[in-house]
């Protein structure tokens, strides 16, 4: 009986380690260097680096905490990190304010997580957890990806390469050193990284 109990509450405790950082890799752990001069000085700021990404995201806050719970549930049935979905949240639309009538990018880009609709079949409404699911999707589908095409990288390197990968694609991504580099700002993954951890330590 205590053996069984013993076990149970290892189990419970991986499955809220897991909860809290996802499948693939600890985003505390993934090193960055944060935004580009260039993304800062397009959002005003007179500083680059994390402090840049950090700022941007708190502006972004109030308005991410209203899909807080849709984005918590995301990451939970697709087993990401929500810090790293609000993250890229964070970048790719501003939490929506960035959007007109859920679109951006010249009309490509729809919805939140921007997903570019000459690639995929839109799904949901442009602030749903339909959509949410889409993107976290097409994330972990590059994740994975990066994991092929780089297998002995450690985790937290294939989950900055899958991110990376989310905005250029996976062809881009040709070193770790380098995998920004052809992404919007060229400073993509390490901007979102940023972001994301702000948005650990606030809660996701």
């Amino acid at each position: 009986m205590l053996l069984t109990l013993m076990i149970l509450g290892l189990a419970a405790l991986i499955g809220t380690s897991e909860s809290q950082t996802g499948c693939f890799g600890d985003i505390n752990k993934v090193g960055t260097t944060g935004a580009s001069c260039r993304t800062a000085r397009v959002e005003g700021l007179r500083y680059c680096g994390v402090s840049a990404s950090a700022k941007i995201a708190q502006r972004d806050l109030r308005t991410m905490n209203n899909y807080k719970a849709i984005i918590k549930s995301a990451g939970r049935k697709k087993c990401v990190d929500p810090a790293v979905i609000a993250g890229i949240i964070s970048r790719e639309s501003h939490a929506g304010k960035a959007l007109k009538g859920g679109s951006g990018d010249r009309g490509n880009g729809f919805g939140l997580m921007q997903v570019d609709k000459r690639y995929h079949r839109l799904v949901g409404r442009w602030n749903s957890e339909t959509h949410l699911l889409q993107g976290t999707g097409i994330l972990v589908g590059m994740i994975k990806g990066i994991q092929r095409k780089f297998p002995r990288w450690t985790k937290e390197q294939q989950l900055k390469g899958g991110i990376s990968a989310y905005n250029a694609g996976l062809r881009n991504v040709q070193s770790y050193d380098k995998m920004d580099i052809g992404t919007t700002g060229n400073d993509y993954a390490n901007d979102v990284v940023a972001r994301a951890k702000f948005y650990k330590r606030n809660g996701y």
